[in-house]
């Protein structure tokens, strides 16, 4: 589970009683200044090339080796993926063909969506943890707190009829830069301990994705990810913490652009 935490998102939830509460956006829409953030997000999406290290500590907080995957956009899907360092050591041929994997079945989701004429970003916006999954209700974003520079948004978590997580347990927050109209911070918490699918009972959990800039001409981007997480599968505990950077970035134009389509982001946010 732990290994599924590096995502891309950006929302949040309003506790009762909240105030400040910035009006909603019309027409179903949320917040103009969420709606702004999540607009620059979605114009750069796919437009980055990246390295990412992943770090992560086991329940006793034992450093683990490290994973390092280069991401390119720009390339063929299965070489979109390219691992240079597999938990400490130089990957195997096996482990190269399951990242081509990877990325030739991304470029069959993206073709799919296209056959089906989907509208990018036309979903609802969901995530899932382990197998479990729930909306986000972005139209009723609220904010719960404010300073001279940022404001900080609570999206509340729905139940939709296909989503199955408790999310009354769950809790996503997001701050926006006034002056960028951009993400500064997301962040996930677990409210209270909740089960997935009858085996995974999820204990503890937060996860931060920060964004910052890395060309002053674009949008901050999201540059780390972090957090700790326990659970309990068929009663072994298991937990630890986690810290994935992205680095040496490079925009490039995005693959997916030769069959004329351009995927807006969180359609799913995937724990």
């Amino acid at each position: 589970m732990l290994r599924r935490l590096a995502l891309l998102a950006c929302l949040v939830l309003r506790p009762p009683g909240a105030a400040g509460a910035e009006p909603a956006g019309a027409d179903g829409l949320p917040p103009p200044l969420l709606h702004a953030a999540l607009g620059r997000l979605a114009g750069d999406f796919d437009r980055w090339a990246y390295t990412e290290t992943r770090l992560r500590t086991d329940e006793q907080g034992v450093p683990q080796p490290e994973t390092v995957i280069r991401f390119d956009p720009s390339q063929p899907y299965a070489e979109q993926y390219r691992p240079l360092k597999i938990k400490g050591r130089p990957p195997t041929e096996r482990q190269l063909r399951e990242y081509r994997r990877r990325g030739v079945k991304r470029g069959e989701k993206l073709a799919r969506e296209e056959a089906e004429g989907k509208i990018p970003g036309s979903e609802l916006p969901r995530f899932s943890v382990n197998g479990g999954n729930a909306a986000i209700d972005l139209a009723r974003a609220t904010v719960v707190g404010e300073s001279a520079t940022s404001v900080t948004y609570e999206v509340p978590l729905r139940y939709d009829g296909r989503g199955n997580l408790p999310v009354e347990k769950l809790q996503l927050l997001a701050r926006v830069n006034k002056a960028q109209r951009a993400f500064e911070n997301v962040a996930l918490k677990v409210r209270s301990a909740f089960r997935v699918k009858l085996v995974v009972k999820v204990r503890t959990g937060e996860a931060n994705l920060d964004f910052a800039s890395v060309d002053p001409a674009q949008a901050p981007v999201l540059t780390a990810v972090s957090g700790d997480a326990t659970a309990t599968v068929f009663f072994v505990k298991f937990g630890g913490s986690f810290d994935v950077k992205r680095t040496d970035f490079r925009r490039v134009k995005p693959y997916s652009e030769r069959f004329g389509v351009k995927i807006g982001p969180l359609k799913a946010l995937d724990f």
